[in-house]
């Protein structure tokens, strides 16, 4: 009986541990599965030591109040790591928590395999977590198909197993039932706050739109509706939205990829803090940390700009709305984009990456 220990931070985490899990299990039935996580993890038959909602703290301020509890955290994977002393670890996105129990496991359980499933993105910023990831890890499992080549420029090895986005989203047919405007406010708290306000007054500007929020898991719906309007619907299944909407306005991240995988329209939006000082800063920024022209997943992977990215001061209710009013009217900018999703679903390929991981992991 093999041992598995796995650490996932966050919602998107946990759902890609589970599906994990379960292919492990299929070759490996007698497996016993320990972890930090969440619900799907469970289901899935892991026991957990952590919930993923005591540690998934973003930004400055969140770290700050709970440094407490992110101390914590670290000790109690540690010592669970110890007293568990699993054959393997698999380490599920949550770079600075992650690469930390990283350094730990190799310290101090030496026979222990180390993977890392869905690694940070050296690629796009902070690259120089390259040569401390490739150390500490015995095999990096990449969902990004230019992964390997990124790689392979500093000396390292980085697998491509498949993108589990687009293995969970398996058709991009667009059903519309009516005008509507999906928005995706983003994930986490701080997102929401700082940008669903404007990406709502940009749908606003088309009365002939149904407008429907996307509502993340653990955030309140009061926290939407503060913001809300009568007649305006707040929904959890964010696919059904998607696939259902004329347009979309995108808070930058996974979602960004699921709406085009979805096959509707979008613009992207991003908020940063001191918007102010990002022409002057930024420059500088992109030499330091960022090895990408673009900010989305789905530019990004394009290699091109196919969607409209708002950044920064670049991200107004006025720009939003242009952006909108083209997605909505201009027909031929529509095909275009459209037919640029379809590349990218082509570039992503069709492996099973929680298949194919597992079958790394289990060694056959």
């Amino acid at each position: 009986m093999s041992k598995y220990f796995l650490i996932a931070g966050e919602a998107s985490g946990d759902q890609h541990a589970a599906a994990l899990i379960e292919q492990i299990r299929l070759r490996d039935p007698e497996a016993e599965m320990t972890g930090f996580g969440g619900d799907r993890m469970v289901a899935a038959g892991c026991r957990l030591y952590q919930d993923y909602r005591k540690m998934a703290f973003m930004g400055f301020a969140a770290v700050l109040k709970n440094i407490g509890q992110i101390r914590r955290n670290f000790r109690m994977a540690e010592q669970a790591l110890i007293a568990e002393k699993p054959d393997v670890l698999i380490l599920i996105d949550y770079p600075s928590f992650n690469l930390r129990m990283a350094e730990f496991c190799r310290k101090q359980l030496s026979a222990t395999k180390i993977y890392y499933y869905i690694p940070p993105k050296v690629w796009a910023w902070k690259k120089w977590r390259i040569h401390r990831l490739s150390r500490l890890c015995d095999e990096v499992l990449g969902i990004f198909p230019f992964e390997p080549e990124f790689y392979a420029k500093y000396g390292y090895k980085c697998t491509y197993v498949g993108n589990p986005t687009a293995e969970r989203i398996q058709s991009t047919n667009t059903i519309v039932a009516a005008d509507k405007i999906a928005i995706l406010p983003g994930s986490r708290l701080s997102e929401v706050t700082n940008c669903l306000p404007r990406m709502l007054e940009a749908a606003r500007r088309f009365s002939e739109c149904e407008i429907v929020v996307c509502a993340a898991p653990g955030i309140d719906k009061n926290v939407y509706k503060s913001s809300m309007h009568d007649g305006e619907k707040l929904t959890h299944d964010t696919y059904d939205a998607v696939r259902n909407a004329r347009a979309a306005i995108v808070n930058s991240g996974t979602a960004t990829l699921e709406t085009a995988l979805l096959g509707c329209p979008q613009v992207a939006v991003y908020h940063l803090a001191l918007n102010g000082l990002v022409k002057v800063i930024r420059p500088v920024v992109q030499g330091i940390m960022f090895d990408i022209p673009y900010f989305t997943l789905v530019n990004i992977i394009a290699g091109k700009q196919v969607i409209r990215e708002l950044l920064a001061n670049d991200f107004t209710t006025d720009a939003v709305a242009a952006e909108l009013q083209r997605l909505l009217t201009d027909k031929q900018y529509k095909r275009d984009m459209l037919a640029e999703y379809e590349h990218i679903r082509s570039i992503l390929g069709s492996s099973s990456a929680s298949t194919e991981a597992a079958k790394i992991i289990c060694g056959h």
